[in-house]
């Protein structure tokens, strides 16, 4: 190959070999300026097949043994090995990835792809699209209404299913807590149903009547937006944070009440203290137990929309020092895990009137989040190129813009309970 400021010349022998190889310039070179020209082809190669046998870049042949296919599945997308899911046993455990605000399906796409490349015999992942665009501005409970009748779908229309997990990015972790609130069902009403999952879970009930391993989620605002530096664009400046409290709904509609504690639809407590514990209609916590793992991925720094303490679910005391170092090669943004501790207390019904005492909201929300046990992950692209656009990076929304973000992937695939 020979290339110089002016022009690219590629020598190609008459027949290309099995194994491709580069060769040195000869007479019959031709030369490569803002097109490319061919010399002549055997009729069953193509001009793109010449590409890919010389892996040209984006050219280059996928030689990838198996085939990955999305099929539409209720709205949102079911992506398998495609020859997996014409064999005798069929994978038989649902993860359901959710988006954030404004997102969609394809926000997961890199990491359903390197989910199923891992476990092509164990696992099928249906990104939800229920609530992509501007109806992630309709309200978290809409939201999780919508994203539970999505499952449901999905459980009826793939046989073989006994387990389920979830993984969310940002918002679509709350939507996702909602969802599987409505989707709970305990000990008592597994017995009489027909599910798929014969078996219970370990730590009693089912989501969807499968049986629930992992709940997983990636910068999201579980203590809401409300609060010091909890919206962290703001820089923690008192008065755009009360600013921000009082025209949240003028931007994001309900989802924006919700995330800054300004909802009292009926009188009720706002949406996410009554999701921190399990209300008279719905098991939020209940829901939240039955996982055997409950996982928080959260971005120490340059997540310029949910803070490190609302995403890890910690107080300011709980928050290991900022400046942490990667210790693992493997994950060179992984700085910091943490198996928490469990708050003493009991999952309580929450009061439906809003008084002028409940002023300490967010620690409502992590003593009733605390009841239980979460692995906390602490992840820092402060070395990155890529560390401004932290909160996206952070799940690899878009390959060639967070790439750097493949580790805490690979991260939580390596720990993912089968």
């Amino acid at each position: 190959m020979i290339a110089s400021f002016s022009r690219f010349q590629i020598s190609i022998p008459d027949l290309i070999p099995s194994s491709p190889r580069f060769l040195p310039p000869s007479q019959n070179q031709f030369r490569f300026r803002l097109y490319l020209q061919f010399p002549a082809q055997p009729k069953n190669l193509c001009q793109m097949e010449w590409m890919n046998r010389l892996g040209i870049g984006c050219f280059a042949a996928n030689r990838s043994k198996r085939e990955l296919t999305t099929e539409i599945d209720n709205g949102g997308e079911d992506f398998f090995d495609a020859d997996v899911m014409e064999s005798a046993e069929k994978p038989d455990h649902l993860v359901v990835m959710v988006n954030g605000i404004v997102g969609s399906a394809a926000d997961w796409k890199y990491a359903a792809e390197q989910f199923v490349k891992k476990f092509p015999d164990k696992v099928l992942v249906h990104r939800s699209e229920s609530n992509s665009a501007t109806l992630t501005f309709d309200g978290v409970d809409k939201m999780g209404e919508r994203l539970a009748n999505e499952v449901l779908g999905v459980v009826k229309h793939r046989s073989g299913l006994k387990k389920i997990s979830f993984v969310a990015h940002s918002l679509g972790g709350l939507v996702a807590r909602y969802a599987i609130g409505k989707l709970y069902e305990q000990p008592g009403e597994v017995d009489s149903l027909d599910s798929p999952s014969k078996e219970k879970s370990a730590r009693g009930g089912e989501i969807a009547g499968l049986e629930p391993m992992n709940f997983i989620t990636f910068a999201t605002p579980h203590l809401g937006s409300r609060g010091h530096r909890q919206f962290p664009i703001l820089c923690g400046l008192p008065f755009l944070e009360r600013t921000a409290s009082q025209t949240a709904h003028l931007a994001a509609g309900r989802t924006g009440k919700h995330l800054f504690l300004v909802d009292n639809d009926d009188g009720n407590a706002p949406l996410l203290i009554r999701m921190a514990t399990d209300s008279d209609d719905l098991k939020f916590i209940s829901a939240l137990n039955a996982f055997k793992r409950r996982v928080a991925y959260a971005n120490v720094n340059f997540d310029s929309m949910v803070g490190w303490r609302t995403s890890s679910i910690r107080r300011p005391n709980e928050l290991p020092k900022p400046n942490l170092l990667a210790t693992d090669p493997n994950y060179p943004h992984i700085v910091y895990v943490e198996r928490g501790n469990v708050d003493n207390g009991s999952c309580q019904s929450t009061s439906t009137v809003v008084t002028e005492q409940d002023t300490d909201l967010e620690e409502e929300m992590i003593h009733g989040l605390s009841q239980l046990s979460w692995e906390r992950v602490d992840v820092s692209f402060h070395n990155s190129k890529q560390r401004y656009v932290a909160h996206s990076t952070i799940q690899v929304k878009t390959y060639w813009l967070h790439s750097d973000g493949k580790d805490v992937v690979f991260h939580m695939m390596d720990h993912f309970g089968l």
